[in-house]
């Protein structure tokens, strides 16, 4: 092999030789393993959480195809029906176009060809991560297996009686021209207003302080040309004998009630609150209770609006749809209206005052335009009846949520869930599968041809089918089943599914997850998959949540494949419209990353996800673990040559000849059990982060820091017996193929290169380690005496090594060790290890100290009861260690003063970057840390 590890001239021929020879499909004979990858945008791009839960699913999957079972992970992609019309809908801006001058059949021809040329992008990055899906089954929400299941389920909901058109509040996109969902809404903390507005009284009526008018509240003037009622509390005292009596709502001089309603809080403002059902989901509510009239201020059913080309969608005020809307408002915009809305009221002397007043404005994600809650007829799915379902399946335990504690979350969800708007007014998407006659009757049907089939519509008569999509949570919500052949009842999906582990983060449990049990149970009539394992979001090394605008996103790539400083300061500040943030940005990220980000390779970053993955807590990723870990590689490529040097073209007893075990050999391979067993256990529980642990204290400190060592003398020995070699290189080669096959379901590549170069050493044949069977412990090979004995070996080299450290006496130096307080069995153990012990600590002598004898001066390291002593009497010169020990306390006391005195110093603090802090704070504490032991070495030195 070569002397150094070099990633990127393995991975990417390791990942094309699997994929070309198909090991990524169903392997084994037995029982089935389904994961089906959450389909990423196909718009989208590699992020941090794609790179975790493509490196835990991976696992997952590699650890059971190992284990015999019969895996499937099946890939794909979503259609991503907003983000990737506002993609091409950019493009045709560019051209001074939009999708109407093209019209729909033309635009949507211009979708499918963008997806054709770029969709691909992100699933080019999924192979860059070694994820083995199956790619020869990869799926696309829009396809045409996929596109015929959503009408089929579409159809069947609707026969069910839970599919039904009502007109209802949605979120609005002004920008966009569409109903878009709760998780598309981003709710921005800013700094708004109070307006607190007079609404007179009618009929004569007085409040108890003897107004003749109520003072409500609104952060939205605009919208009380809309109001309803105004409502109290029915227990508050002030407006008891108010209530059923009316308000003359100005402007509009529209008389509305007054209306009771636990709703209202008291406490805030006067207690009176204006009742919008329109134009607000709680006033909503409250109309309902009261039957209160929805007054729709601006486009009314807009989706039908939209198709005639009648009115904007932006917001503006309505011009036709209510006689009693002044004229003034007539068309326009929603905040001008405010304006001059609020002007008006100042005029008629019905402003009581405004307030500076914190608030949280709802924005579509993408269009980043305030959210208008609007009335419009849209299509529902009716998800009390299906929630039920999805409830018991989880209360039962058929679907298990790891860990636990998210079933609450789940639970409190599904229990106060509402009806599922699933019609967008968009044209990239599932088009739903409806159609209208010319007096307004709607049909559902799998095609027109059976519409008029099953109705009787003759076929002069026009039909028109509905313009609007369905929700991209729809199509994914049938995700498990569809990608297999549903509603075909093919031998896939009778095979894989259920799936068996849902890879997720927290925040859809109720978008996607819930939505994908309650469709497979009413659909299927069988749970979606077994487990749902929950992690949290990657956030960076300070805890923080990484997003563009805080400049500290990290794309998986570039930690694989390294990025240059300039590049990457590019790359963060790209398309800010902000100079000042671009500055503060640029500055950050030359702080934190001075010479850009080195090459870590794809095993490096997958093994510190893995190290990470504490169930259900968000991951604080630093970027010192990836440089640890890429460390580790180089370890296991290092331990490796040193096998290959001493077991390649030598006798390693793979064909069967007689053996001799050490006690070193059987220790390790006792360890190995313990490992096989802690690796298993841990990947079982999902626990990914105790798997990790097991293996990197396994590989670096036993099989490499201790058993490569011990096992020196036997190799290096030219008159060691023929047996003792043959054992000691057949573990050397046995226990790391074990370590391969262990560690390849998180380091994939690195472990098949390297297996592929000691597998016939070790007596093993195949085409590549991902087919190998998983390693199994066996409790027969567990040696407890060969595990006590080199116990007491490294503990008996650590001490001695420790005090040669902390005496400053060159390993070069042999010493004299003298042995205090030996019971029988550190005697036997001395006999049994001296040679070996003298050879690795580089020992003159050792001795055990007789009963009369008095102990040396010495400097002591403890072995159980036992004292190791080090004589010191001739292996310093006292006064000129004590002389340099002072030199180098007094530099260090030197730095502790000046790094101290810049972190006291407020101005730096406060203008530092924190990654900059944190840096000066950890030089403090090793400073200070190093300081206190040579203080500690230096007394005892001065005692001897």
């Amino acid at each position: 092999m070569d002397k150094t590890y070099q990633p990127h001239a393995i991975e990417s021929r390791w990942y094309a030789e699997w994929e070309a020879n198909n090991y990524f499909a169903p392997q084994g004979s037995g029982e089935s393993y389904t994961i089906a990858l959450p389909p990423p945008n196909v718009t989208g791009s590699l992020h941090m959480g794609h790179g975790f839960n493509n490196a835990i699913m991976d696992a997952l999957i590699r650890f059971r195809r190992m284990q015999g079972r019969n895996t499937l992970w099946q890939p794909g992609t979503d259609h991503a029906g907003i983000a990737t019309q506002m993609v091409v809908e950019r493009q045709l801006a560019a051209q001074n176009l939009s999708r109407h001058d093209l019209g729909r059949e033309k635009f949507l021809e211009k979708v499918w060809e963008w997806k054709e040329q770029s969709g691909g992008t992100i699933t080019r990055q999924i192979r860059r991560l070694g994820s083995s899906v199956d790619w020869s089954r990869e799926r696309f929400t829009m396809d045409e297996g996929l596109s015929e299941a959503v009408k089929e389920a579409f159809v069947r909901l609707h026969e069910d009686g839970l599919i039904y058109r009502g007109k209802r509040l949605v979120n609005w996109d002004t920008k966009l021209h569409t109903a878009i969902s709760d998780l598309e809404v981003e709710n921005h903390d800013e700094k708004g207003h109070l307006w607190h507005l007079r609404y007179p009284l009618a009929e004569g009526a007085k409040t108890a302080e003897g107004l003749s008018y109520l003072v409500v509240a609104t952060t939205r003037p605009e919208t009380m040309l809309g109001d309803a009622a105004v409502a109290v509390h029915p227990e508050d005292e002030r407006y008891k004998d108010l209530i059923g009596r009316h308000v003359l709502l100005p402007l509009v001089n529209r008389l509305i009630p007054i209306v009771a309603d636990d709703y209202v809080d008291r406490e805030f403002g006067t207690g009176c609150v204006k009742i919008t059902p329109a134009h607000d989901f709680n006033d909503y509510e409250v109309g309902k209770r009261h039957n209160l009239p929805l007054i729709n201020i601006f486009d009314k059913n807009a989706a039908v609006l939209a198709r005639a080309q009648v009115f904007n969608l932006d917001g503006s005020v309505n011009e036709h749809v209510d006689a009693e809307l002044p004229a003034a408002y007539a068309g326009m915009d929603r905040f001008d209206a405010r304006k001059a809305i609020v002007a008006e009221f100042e005029a008629m002397g019905l402003l009581e005052k405004i307030d500076d007043h914190a608030l949280k404005v709802p924005k579509g994600d993408r269009s980043g335009t305030v959210i208008e809650p609007w009335l419009t007829d849209q299509w529902y799915v009716s998800t009390k009846p299906l929630a039920e379902k999805a409830i018991a399946v989880v209360e039962t335990g058929e679907i298990q949520f790891v860990p636990k504690q998210y079933e609450n979350m789940y639970f409190s969800w599904m229990r106060d869930i509402q009806d599922w708007c699933i019609s967008r007014q968009l044209w990239w998407g599932h088009r739903i599968p409806a159609w209208y006659d010319e007096a307004g009757n709607v049909y559902v049907g799998r095609d027109e041809a059976e519409v008029r089939k099953k109705h009787g519509i003759r076929n002069d008569e026009a039909l028109r089918q509905d313009d609007d999509v369905l929700d991209t949570w729809f199509s994914s919500g049938l995700w498990t089943f569809s990608t297999l052949g549903w509603p075909q009842q093919t031998d896939f999906l009778k095979t894989f599914h259920p799936t068996d582990v849902l890879v997720t983060g927290f925040d859809i449990i109720f978008f996607w997850v819930a939505r994908m049990i309650m469709l497979s149970t009413h659909l299927m009539g069988e749970i979606p998959f077994k487990t749902v394992y929950v992690h949290g979001l990657v956030r960076d090394s300070q805890g923080h949540k990484m997003s563009k605008s805080k400049g500290n996103v990290l794309d998986p790539l570039d930690i694989v494949d390294g990025i240059d400083l300039e590049t990457l300061v590019a790359k963060r500040t790209s398309g800010m419209m902000q100079p000042k943030l671009a500055e503060k940005i640029a500055k950050q990220t030359r702080a934190e990353f001075p010479e850009g980000i080195a090459s870590y390779g794809t095993d490096a970053l997958r093994f510190t996800f893995c190290s990470l993955a504490s169930t259900g807590r968000d991951i604080k990723f630093d970027m010192g673990r990836v440089e640890g870990y890429r460390n580790f590689c180089n370890k296991l490529w290092n331990a490796t040559n040193f096998v290959l040097e001493n077991t390649d073209g030598k006798d390693c007893g793979v064909n069967d000849e007689p053996v001799e075990l050490s006690a070193v050999d059987r220790w390790i391979i006792s360890a190995l059990q313990r490992c096989e067993d802690d690796v298993t256990r841990h990947l079982d529980a999902f626990r990914f982060d105790l798997a990790a642990q097991a293996l990197y204290e396994f590989i670096w400190d036993e099989y490499c820091a201790w058993y490569l060592e011990l096992v020196k003398p036997v190799l290096w020995d030219e008159n060691a017996p023929a047996e003792r070699l043959r054992g000691t290189r057949r573990t050397l080669v046995r226990v790391l193929e074990v370590i391969l096959r262990l560690a390849h379901p998180i380091m994939p590549f690195i472990t098949e290169e390297i297996w592929q170069r000691i597998k016939g050493l070790a007596g093993k044949e195949g085409p590549t380690l991902m087919l190998q069977p998983w390693p199994v412990a066996n409790e027969a090979r567990l040696d407890a005496d060969a595990e006590a004995d080199i116990a007491w070996v490294k503990t008996f080299m650590l001490g001695v090594r420790q005090i040669r450290g902390e005496m400053n006496i060159s390993m070069a130096k042999r010493i004299n060790v003298v042995l205090a307080n030996a019971s029988e069995q550190d005697r036997r153990r001395l006999r049994d290890f001296e040679p070996l012990l003298a050879k690795l600590a580089k020992l003159e002598s050792v001795r055990v100290l007789g009963a009369e004898e008095r102990e040396p001066l010495a400097a002591i390291a403890l072995v159980g009861e036992m004292r190791v002593l080090v004589p010191m009497a001739g292996l310093i010169d006292k006064d000129a260690e004590l002389a340099r020990l002072d030199k180098e306390i007094a530099r260090l006391q030197g730095e502790v003063q000046r790094v101290g005195g810049k972190l006291s110093n407020a101005s730096f603090v406060d203008k530092a970057p924190p990654a900059v802090i944190d840096k000066e704070r950890a030089k403090l504490a090793e400073a200070e840390q190093a300081l206190a032991k040579l203080a500690e070495q230096r007394e005892r030195i001065a005692t001897l």
